[in-house]
């Protein structure tokens, strides 16, 4: 999620299993725009697995920050010839139109972690431009990495660690508002959302809790977060739309709200989701 221009773009993957298979099967990302975050505009694919040419495809989470006048999406593919999951960053000079492969390689492949439990562990990037201009990234699956970006956001700068967090599965989503930093993720499975805060983007981290129930038919949960046009918006997953679950899963959007120390309040899942905001 993104807001530019007084316009929300809403970044998704794309599950497209054929009614007869139950697993994931994502060739693609999706994006959606909205000025008033109910009628919603869908544009045409902007990004493939396979346009990263040394990718074998699989589309996983990914995450879109606006910097320096060009857009840059972190995403996790499948590689081509290093074993394991690998996060990549394509870059547009428009929210909607094609993304490039920023370049030509992986950002972090599974031989640059220093610890991994599983060959999905380079899952769900997400990245936090700082106000002094430092890029912070967390990812991972059974185990949640933190590292620095190069000032271009094509490099690891520094090494990469790991961040200890309650019942850390994937999902990672950080955020910052006002004065303090929210790093949210799938907490166990079935997945709820649970969330950390600091004074730091880097940490270290105090764990707060559940914030998002499990969704409704569906067996994970990527949280994501949005300001926009004076109120804080969670965007989440379930299952709940006809023919939908784990592996068909839809988006939705509910309130967020905090309290007066900065932490969040609960998110309460709603069927009907957000107010539709005025144009006027």
């Amino acid at each position: 999620m993104i807001a530019f221009n007084n316009t929300a773009y809403l970044y998704t993957g794309h599950d497209e299993p054929r009614a007869d298979v139950d697993d994931y099967v994502m060739n693609n990302w999706l994006c959606f725009s909205s000025t008033d975050l109910k009628t919603w505009i869908e544009h045409p694919v902007p990004l493939s697995a396979k346009d990263f040419k040394w990718a074998k495809g699989d589309a996983y989470a990914s995450k879109v920050i606006h910097f320096n006048d060009k857009f840059y999406w972190f995403v996790s593919v499948s590689h081509g010839s290093v074993p394991g999951k690998a996060i990549a960053v394509a870059v547009s000079r428009h929210p909607t139109e094609p993304f490039e492969d920023a370049l030509g390689h992986a950002l972090v492949t599974h031989d640059m972690l220093p610890k991994a439990e599983t060959d999905k562990a380079n899952l769900d990037p997400s990245v936090l431009i700082d106000d002094d201009g430092t890029a912070h990234m967390y990812w991972g699956n059974t185990l949640c990495y933190y590292a620095r970006l190069n000032s271009n956001l094509t490099a690891i700068d520094g090494e990469i660690r790991i961040t200890e967090l309650p019942g850390f599965f994937e999902g990672a989503h950080i955020h910052k508002h006002g004065d303090w930093y929210y790093l949210s993720y799938g907490h166990e499975l079935p997945e709820k959302v649970a969330y950390a805060m600091s004074r730091n983007a880097a940490g270290p981290w105090e764990f707060k809790g559940i914030l998002n129930e499990a969704a409704d038919n569906c067996e994970t949960n990527r949280p994501a977060t949005l300001d926009f046009r004076g109120k804080s918006y969670f965007f989440y997953h379930n299952g709940a739309l006809p023919n939908g679950g784990s592996h068909r899963r839809s988006v939705c959007i509910d309130y967020l709200h905090y309290n007066a120390d900065g932490t969040m309040k609960q998110v309460v899942m709603t069927s009907d989701g957000v107010e539709k905001l005025s144009n006027s």
